[in-house]
């Protein structure tokens, strides 16, 4: 299942990516758009890819011991990852690759090979990186908790790609040396930094707001779900980046689509949005799963002294919220926010009604995703509990 699931999203990946290049040729901007929200669909999918690379290195513990018994070393294990991840990319990308020049014959072709090439390069990293927090060992395997802390470098790569926007939209064609060309160039550096810095920077937020809400906490779920979120916000935001990226250029679009036509276009856009919000809440299926089996020994020890296991799933959804609901509210407004100042001269106030329910419809559809997937991950509770009693 988790072979057919990476193959599977390398050949969406690839396919879309393809389809984006070749729209993004076209002159007008209605394709240019329709092109925008198909590689942005692109995003998720490599997330979800890279969640079922890491649930493999996490599952796979008979098969890794074997090999270190047999001699091979922890980076014998890392490459035969990174080799494993980059052939189920290959094959992926080269079904969607064919799917695209099936489809597309009378389309440009030259795309095709660098973005298979692209994608493979991919499956390798996310193979070799996803098999860093597993070690190992001749009698067994061990997860190495890597808990990732905020760090004020998240903060610096926000304010830097903030000023670089800014600072390009405000000069425009009055940029020194290059005129508009270097104005463009700051702004799409700014928005690339912004949107890492926003990513990652959700550590911060999301351990605030845990931490705010444990000591508010009112019910014997809550607090363990804050406590939780608290101790590894690093994760949740690693798990989140594709949602909130998908809430911060639906927040964008929506303040776009205020002041600008082009309506059949965005409408494909936001097709594309609702997509890829979906193809995140699978990542985030993934994700919910490797958690559950770093917790399966704490959960069924409160099972084994009388926890109801409902109750333990309702940890899973006040977590779920706890870290949902500051990521995409910050992704939501930062989205407005880079619209509305790279056309502030002719924004118009009347504009920021659309725009500001577009950004809470798109904060709202984040967390609701949110919270299904840790409905819908209480089979995998059942399962862990299950598999941890007969253990």
């Amino acid at each position: 299942m988790r072979a057919r699931l990476v193959a599977s999203g390398a050949a969406v990946a690839t396919f879309l990516v393809c389809l984006a290049v070749s729209l993004a040729d076209y002159q007008d901007e209605g394709s240019s758009l329709t092109g925008l929200g198909l590689a942005l669909l692109a995003v998720p999918v490599a997330g979800l890819v890279h969640q079922a690379n890491r649930l493999a290195s996490a599952t796979r513990e008979r098969r890794l011991a074997a090999l270190r018994l047999a001699g091979a070393t922890p980076g014998d294990v890392r490459r035969l990852g990174a080799l494993e991840g980059g052939a189920l990319a290959l094959g992926g990308s080269l079904g969607g690759g064919v799917l695209y020049m099936v489809t597309h014959l009378s389309g440009p072709l030259t795309q095709v090979p660098v973005v298979l090439a692209v994608v493979t390069l991919g499956g390798v990293l996310s193979g070799a990186r996803a098999g860093r927090h597993v070690v190992a060992f001749s009698l067994g395997v061990t997860r190495r908790a890597r808990v990732r802390g905020p760090r004020v470098r998240d903060l610096l790569l926000v304010a830097a790609g903030v000023g670089l926007f800014v600072l390009g939209a405000v000069v425009k064609g009055r940029f020194p040396v290059v005129g508009k060309y270097g104005a463009a160039v700051a702004m799409a550096a700014g928005l690339v930094l912004l949107l890492f810095g926003v990513t990652l920077g959700a550590t911060w937020v999301i351990r605030v707001y845990a931490r705010r809400a444990g000591r508010r906490a009112r019910s014997a779920e809550a607090l363990p779900a804050a406590r939780l979120v608290e101790a590894d916000p690093g994760a949740w935001a690693r798990a989140l980046s594709v949602v909130s990226l998908t809430v911060f250029f639906g927040a964008g679009a929506g303040a776009q689509q205020a002041g600008v036509g082009y309506f059949s276009a965005h409408a494909l856009v936001d097709v594309a949005l609702l997509m890829a919000l979906v193809t995140s809440a699978v990542a985030l299926v993934v994700h919910q799963a490797e958690e559950l089996i770093d917790l399966r020994r704490s959960f069924s020890a409160l099972a084994a002294f009388g926890v109801p296991e409902r109750a333990l799933g309702g940890v899973l959804v006040r977590q779920a919220v706890i870290a949902a609901l500051p990521v995409c509210a910050v992704a939501a407004v930062s989205g407005v926010a880079v619209v509305v100042v790279n056309i502030v001269d002719v924004y118009q106030v009347q504009w920021l009604g659309w725009a500001a329910a577009r950004a809470v419809a798109m904060a709202g559809f984040g967390v609701l995703a949110a919270v299904l997937v840790a409905l819908a991950a209480r089979p995998l509770l059942h399962g862990a509990l299950r598999y941890e009693t007969r253990s």
